[in-house]
């Protein structure tokens, strides 16, 4: 992906970020019980909050591990 992305896909990725953490923080879970739940690294479940580039499959894992539908994680 090139460094220079367009600002809408720095924002999409930001808010789906702060999705996954406030469906987290909801569940009274830690990122470290969320990378447990979901079998991904803890560096992974904090990457994915803060906005960072994320593999769908990572994405697919966490939207299970928090009983959601991954177009709730991506659209709210």
């Amino acid at each position: 992906m090139p460094a220079d992305q367009p600002q809408w896909i720095l924002d999409a990725r930001r808010a789906t970020g702060d999705r996954i953490r406030n469906r987290r923080l909801h569940q009274n879970m830690t990122q470290e019980s969320l990378a447990h739940a979901s079998g991904l690294d803890r560096s992974t479940i904090q990457r994915m909050e803060a906005g960072h580039e994320m593999k769908l499959s990572h994405l697919l894992l966490v939207a299970h591990a928090l009983r959601t539908h991954v177009t709730d994680l991506l659209h709210g």
